[in-house]
């Protein structure tokens, strides 16, 4: 079988003439060759250096097909979405026709026509992809006009979360993020972790307000001195815009922060390792962050906002930590209690949490996939 998705997934050139792309989607479509003899990737190629997050493709049987770069902010991005539309829609036509199946993954800027057309102009069986937060409520316009339309046709879409109004054709799918390997890898650190001073904790993502990274330098700058002592390092793994504010704060905080910019995977795996708890005091959109699943794998117990589905699998006390209120206040509350846990409490949530990250593995998803899609 052959399958075609359809992505704004960002792609690099490296000066040697390989293509790599963004980690976690190309891990993804890596192991969908367990399923697909074939897949074609229609995504956006980008210039400069590749972030160290990006990987490249590890089968033969996957092709990576360049389609017209769009997106970003302002009126100049948004109509380069428009203009572009003709020739994604030339190269989408040409391979989706050729294909078994597709994929098409949203919410995107070209989803917005993308969408339709599929829906309306091609008999290729296949399925949509919703990866953001299902729920939103202030969706922005394009976003809340692909959800509409997705709730109005037939083919599956896949989203985060089980929600009690969702249409029949709309499957509940948790997206991937480890290995068989990885859950062994997970279960051997935990022989050894220990919940001992110092505490450390870490956060994964983009460095941006809305992802709460302000938020967790402000709780903990408001720690008291002697919960403060407890604490050894808070690893911030990421990039963006706001990073020298955030530096400039936690330069103040008592505590000591760490920045590492983007990392490969087996950097941030090596910060599971040595920390005890994961921050995500988010107010973004999310449909359920992949790196939760991960960070729960290595031993690092969630402290994280109740958006989308992420309170469908962490339950406080049980799990992890729910934020009620997503405050300052709040969040060091909670992280004054997880800096005073005790040691089998701390076991006893990530033992729990084992369930959870069962369904995140590559293996459920793709026997998820022949169940649910290609049945």
């Amino acid at each position: 079988m052959k399958l075609v998705i359809i992505s704004h997934t960002e792609h690099y050139q490296k000066s040697d003439g390989s293509i790599v792309g963004w980690g976690p989607t190309v891990t993804e479509i890596n192991h969908l060759t367990a399923i697909f003899e074939e897949v074609v990737h229609l995504g956006m190629l980008y210039a400069g250096e590749p972030p160290a997050s990006a990987l490249p493709y590890t089968s033969s049987n996957i092709r990576f097909v360049n389609i017209p770069t769009v997106g970003g902010a302002g009126l100049k991005n948004k109509l380069k979405i428009i203009t572009s539309a003709p020739k994604t829609i030339q190269l989408v036509r040409r391979f989706v026709n050729a294909s078994d199946y597709f994929q098409l993954r949203t919410p995107t800027g070209i989803g917005v026509y993308l969408i339709p057309y599929l829906t309306w102009f091609t008999r290729t069986p296949g399925w949509y992809k919703y990866a953001g937060n299902w729920k939103q409520s202030s969706a922005p316009l394009g976003y809340a006009f692909q959800r509409w339309f997705l709730k109005r046709q037939s083919r599956k879409v896949t989203i985060n979360g089980a929600w009690n109004d969702q249409p029949q054709h709309c499957e509940t799918f948790e997206n991937p993020c480890l290995t068989e390997a990885d859950l062994a890898f997970g279960k051997a650190i935990m022989t050894t972790k220990r919940m001992v001073n110092p505490i450390n904790f870490c956060y994964v993502g983009r460095l941006e307000t809305p992802k709460g990274v302000g938020r967790i330098i402000e709780a903990v700058t408001a720690l008291k001195p002697e919960d403060k002592a407890k604490l050894g390092t808070i690893h911030l793994v990421g990039d963006g815009a706001e990073r020298k504010d955030f530096e400039t704060q936690a330069a103040l905080s008592g505590v000591n922060f760490k920045f590492h910019g983007f990392l490969s995977r087996h950097s941030v795996v090596e910060i599971y390792k040595v920390s005890h708890g994961f921050l995500m005091p988010t107010t973004a959109s999310e449909g359920f962050p992949k790196v939760l699943a991960e960070a729960m794998n290595f031993g690092c117990v969630p402290i994280v906002s109740n958006i989308s589905s992420i309170g469908q699998y962490i339950k406080t006390d049980e799990t992890g930590f729910v934020l009620l209120d997503i405050n300052t206040d709040a969040l060091r509350a909670l992280i004054t209690d997880f800096a005073n846990l005790p040691a089998n409490d701390y076991f006893r949530l990530v033992s729990n949490g084992q369930d959870v990250v069962k369904r995140f593995t590559f293996t459920y998803y793709n026997d998820h996939i022949k169940q649910a899609i290609l049945n």
